[in-house]
């Protein structure tokens, strides 16, 4: 399949790349800066190159795609400003209705819900802490999501707690609160591993699984 991956440069983006690769995948890199585009790539990776304000270029990256990937993620800096991912996911799902592509692979954290999930004391924690501590992530975070998960697409949110730069793990824990124990810590090579093999699994679809180690 064709896979275009936005925050492709990033801890957890990268790591999804060479996933995708290695699963036999064709792969479309966004990212910001090319100067952080892995060597290791060579002409293996069709990379685009644009801010998340260009819509052209987003365009671009998702012209052929079968299904795209946001490994994106807002700032955690306090000094952070403006909610720039919001656009940038706008562009995105504007572009996947131009050029028909409907299957999404997104990231969060357990603040966002799962559709059949009800609050627990865990989710409300961590959904809470954001909100005190870093709003604008937080708003940032859920104005990237609602409007997947309120679109038509065949979408999948991967949420996790605690990433870690950790090898991948033999217990990784896939489900949802309330029902399934999970933990916090989780190894970011697990997440993209996870990540890519959504693109052509349909377990969770329109469904956002929480997974830890």
């Amino acid at each position: 399949m064709n896979v275009t991956v936005f925050g492709a440069t990033g801890a957890i983006g990268s790591l999804t790349v060479t996933e995708l690769l290695d699963r036999g995948h064709t792969v479309t890199a966004y990212a910001r800066n090319a100067a952080k585009v892995p060597t290791s790539w060579g002409d293996r990776v069709r990379v685009v190159i644009g801010e998340m304000s260009d819509a052209d270029a987003i365009d671009t990256a998702v012209a052929g795609a079968d299904a795209v990937v946001s490994a994106l993620g807002p700032s955690m800096d306090r000094k952070a400003t403006g909610l720039p991912l919001l656009e940038g996911t706008r562009h995105i799902l504007d572009a996947m209705k131009r050029h028909g592509v409907t299957r999404y692979i997104g990231h969060a954290t357990p603040a966002v819900l799962d559709p059949q999930e009800k609050p627990t004391p865990g989710t409300r924690l961590i959904g809470v802490m954001p909100r005190t501590g870093l709003r604008r992530a937080s708003a940032e975070l859920h104005g990237m999501v609602d409007p997947v998960k309120a679109s038509d697409l065949d979408w999948t949110i991967v949420r996790f707690i605690a990433p870690k730069n950790t090898p991948k793990q033999d217990n990784l824990r896939v489900g949802f609160f309330g029902t399934d124990k999970l933990g916090f810590a989780v190894s970011r090579a697990d997440i993209a591993a996870f990540t890519a093999a959504q693109v052509d699994d349909r377990t969770y679809i329109r469904r956002a699984p929480a997974i830890s180690n």
